[in-house]
């Protein structure tokens, strides 16, 4: 069930008017069957294996509670890690894992006849298996106490807002609010409605439009050259953080629907003044779940200064991997750890002025730098990245031709570059003026006849120019 769906578009005021219909005490079932209804929608097969994953960190994290020897819980933690892990392995990476040992047997002349397993990718696998994960890691360090509410606990991992995209939600957010009283409030339900039309926007004007040229390029690589390459690349990176943080602002607002607040997942990335910054503005949720459970625990930055390099780089390996079975994810992954390691040897962490000449010209660089590592992200191979990057500059000696070849070739002319320009500066003006202030809340409170003029703009800007086409979110497949 896509958020951009009639189906959602039912979905979701039945659950709404559900939950707010009901008692307090009966809230919690709301949302336990209405995530699991959602999350069945999806293939009601794989309902087994959040449920699997749901009652081994339940169980873990009661019997991790109710002893004090330190060997006995780490062999508990291992168990759980283990099996979550484990069945995240099997589906995400069994077949990725195959192939590259069948190629370094066969470079040592030992033959294997890998097995190919043709499996669905359970939708958000990733994202519940983390936050299950750092659930039962809490409660093995003491920060947080075992829910012993099964109901509730597994309405907190399977709140299906978030679900199959994120937030990554830690339990000491969530889980409270689950179990709270809640009494409907109207400004957060109508900030929540607010936030949902950006996201909206986001997903439908910009990342939908904007896949069609991206695919058509990207796709078949091999068939274009020069200005064309480029300009792909760069509407693959506004497709990719409009689809993700739409994705993560329908979550959010949909949450405050239920006078739930989900934590905040992107903060305008892209007017970072460095790749350390950017991750501390990009997919946050994630960012900050690799900082706690994987970087600091490698020993971050107390073991001097090349460990530390070097646990920057291994994290963002493992980020990269968690995003998908390919070494294009791994390579991306890389370059973000690697420039971050630059970054500190170079900038030793003193950071531009906001606004200042400087900054401006970091900001610029740094989007520079993200478009270029995310030819590997999309890339449908390492060798289809390489193809791109040797040809994004052919032609360029003729730089008249090298442009207007390059906007011939993807599809854009003057008719229909201006909406998607006009799509990309609103987007500017966002995400700019967010760095100050919330946008919303100052819209909101603005004249009547102003504001509601500009809600009305924004509504007949997305019927109008909204891709036709009903596209899943990009990181449903992660």
């Amino acid at each position: 069930m896509l958020f951009n769906s009639l189906s959602f578009a039912i979905f979701l005021p039945v659950v709404f008017i559900l939950y707010w219909t009901f008692p307090h005490r009966f809230r919690w079932m709301i949302l336990l069957i209405a995530s699991y209804y959602f999350y069945m929608s999806w293939n009601i097969k794989y309902v087994v294996l959040i449920l699997a994953t749901t009652i081994v960190s339940y169980g873990t994290a009661l019997l991790l509670e109710k002893t004090d020897n330190l060997k006995y819980k780490r062999a508990l933690l291992a168990l759980a890690a283990a099996i979550s892990l484990g069945i995240l392995f099997f589906f995400k990476y069994f077949n990725f894992f195959q192939e590259n040992i069948t190629v370094i047997l066969n470079a040592f002349a030992i033959q294997l006849h890998p097995t190919t397993l043709k499996l669905l990718l359970p939708v958000g696998i990733s994202f519940y298996t983390f936050q299950t994960l750092s659930y039962v890691i809490d409660v093995y360090r003491g920060t947080i106490s075992a829910e012993h509410h099964f109901g509730k606990y597994a309405a907190f991992i399977s709140f299906f807002p978030q679900l199959v995209a994120g937030p990554i939600e830690r339990t000491s957010n969530l889980l409270p609010q689950i179990k709270a009283e809640h009494h409907f409030d109207y400004d957060k339900a109508s900030y929540g409605m607010k936030l949902m039309v950006w996201g909206f926007f986001k997903k439908l004007v910009i990342a939908d439009v904007f896949a069609g040229y991206v695919d058509a390029i990207y796709n078949t690589p091999h068939a274009f050259k020069g200005f064309s390459l480029v300009l792909a690349t760069f509407l693959f990176t506004f497709q990719i953080y409009c689809d993700f943080s739409g994705y993560s602002d329908i979550a959010i607002g949909c949450a405050k629907l239920l006078d739930i607040d989900l934590m905040q997942n992107f903060n305008s990335p892209y007017f970072s003044a460095s790749i350390k910054e950017f991750w501390s503005r990009w997919h946050i949720s994630l960012s900050t779940w690799f900082r706690d459970y994987v970087y600091i625990p490698l020993g971050g930055n107390r073991k001097g200064k090349l460990r530390t390099y070097l646990n920057l780089i291994l994290t963002f390996f493992v980020s990269g991997l968690w995003h998908g079975a390919n070494w294009t994810y791994v390579i991306w992954g890389g370059i973000h750890g690697l420039l971050q390691v630059i970054e500190k040897v170079i900038f030793k962490n003193t950071p531009a002025r906001r606004f200042s000449l400087r900054w401006f010209l970091q900001v610029i660089l740094v989007f520079f730098l993200c478009s270029f590592a995310w030819i590997f992200f999309r890339a449908n191979t390492l060798a289809e990245a390489n193809l791109i990057i040797a040809n994004l500059f052919y032609g360029c000696s003729n730089p008249v031709r090298y442009f207007l070849n390059g906007f011939y070739d993807i599809g854009l002319s003057m008719e229909t570059i201006m909406i998607p320009a006009i799509s990309l500066f609103i987007l500017g003006l966002y995400d700019f003026f967010s760095l100050k202030t919330d946008v919303i809340r100052w819209i909101s409170s603005r004249h009547i006849v102003v504001r509601y003029s500009i809600y009305f703009a924004m509504l007949v800007f997305i019927m109008l120019f909204k891709s036709s086409t009903e596209a899943a979110f990009v990181y449903f497949q992660f």
